[in-house]
């Protein structure tokens, strides 16, 4: 196996960042990335490690944990808590919308409106903390989460302010350090927006 075409692919054209290599050089979207096979055992095993760790109890993550789990920062980070959280199976993450959030301020003055995409985003932060959260020792660490696809992503209602955003998110694969997840974003119990999901964890 000379390498793995990791094809990214971001729902509104915009370009991924590009991912570096411990050589030092990018490797650009829809590049060959060099086949590391050791280095697949050996994340492969510290996973099996972290989670046998965790046993069979459901965990939850407040905000102080997302943020060890999680590059992003306000305004960015769109999950404020994850309850019900199976290993990398599944979980609930939770988003309070609240009115002084700066989109509003141009999405839409006169009518607030969540833009649907910062939905579909929150979906990808809950999935990527709960998995970063999984392969987490003392030895290994994520360093970045890397988008590589969206699909079937539709948009029932809209989210507006006051609203709190419930992210259920079910794992339907995973190679390697590539996951794919089916999530449903839920108002009172009202599905408001769902997307297949596909991300990459970048390890230190």
């Amino acid at each position: 196996m000379d390498g793995l075409r990791v094809p990214i692919r971001h729902p509104e054209g915009l370009a991924c960042p590009a991912i570096s290599s411990e050589e030092g050089g990018p490797f650009a979207v829809g590049d060959r990335m060099p086949s590391r096979p050791e280095r697949y055992v050996e994340v492969r095993n510290l996973m099996s490690e972290a989670a046998r760790e965790t046993g069979g109890e459901l965990g939850t993550a407040d905000i102080q944990t997302l943020l060890e789990l999680l590059p992003h920062r306000y305004p960015f980070l769109m999950v404020d808590r994850i309850v019900e959280i199976d290993g990398d199976e599944s979980c609930i993450g939770i988003k309070n919308v609240t009115a002084n959030e700066p989109q509003f301020m141009g999405h839409f003055p006169d009518m607030p409106v969540f833009p649907g995409v910062l939905l579909i985003e929150g979906m990808a932060q809950t999935a990527g903390a709960i998995c970063c959260r999984h392969i987490r020792t003392d030895e290994l660490r994520t360093k970045q989460v890397f988008f590589m696809t969206i699909d079937k992503c539709k948009f029932r209602k809209p989210v507006t302010p006051g609203d709190q955003v419930r992210f259920y998110m079910k794992k339907t694969n995973q190679r390697r350090t590539m996951w794919w997840f089916r999530g449903e974003a839920r108002v009172d119990g009202t599905l408001v927006a769902e997307a297949e999901i596909g991300a990459m964890l970048v390890t230190e």
